[in-house]
């Protein structure tokens, strides 16, 4: 008898845990989990993505400022701040001694003041 008794709880208990398992798969299989999961899924990707993008941006910018940097020093085109009331803290106008023709005794450099054509890039052509 106590057997009988055994095996039928265990059998009971197997049934439970069984019906238990399976109903829950099926919920998660309805279209409005499967849609929150892929929701879900989504946003964390995005958040990947965007966090690595912010970081790369960030190392670009930061790249760019030190490559600016060294070109204006190799260039000689560092001007000082000049903290003054009207200026607000801008830099104050670049030289033009590194971009003016030093060279004006070379033939090879020496402008055509004859040319009809502009080289301002942000003209129409």
């Amino acid at each position: 008898m106590f057997r009988r008794t055994f095996w039928f709880g265990t059998g009971v208990a197997a049934g439970v845990w069984a019906t238990t398992k399976v109903n829950r798969k099926l919920k998660q299989l309805t279209p409005d989990s499967l849609a929150a999961t892929a929701a879900n899924k989504a946003l964390d990707v995005g958040t990947r993505v965007r966090d690595r993008a912010v970081g790369f941006a960030l190392d670009v910018r930061d790249n760019m400022a030190q490559r600016e940097a060294e070109l204006d020093d190799a260039l000689g085109l560092k001007a000082p701040v000049d903290p003054g009331p009207l200026n607000h803290g801008l830099a104050a106008p670049r030289s033009r001694h590194a971009i003016e023709n030093s060279n004006s005794s070379n033939p090879k450099y020496v402008a055509d003041d004859r040319t009809t054509h502009s080289y301002n890039r942000n003209e129409d052509h």
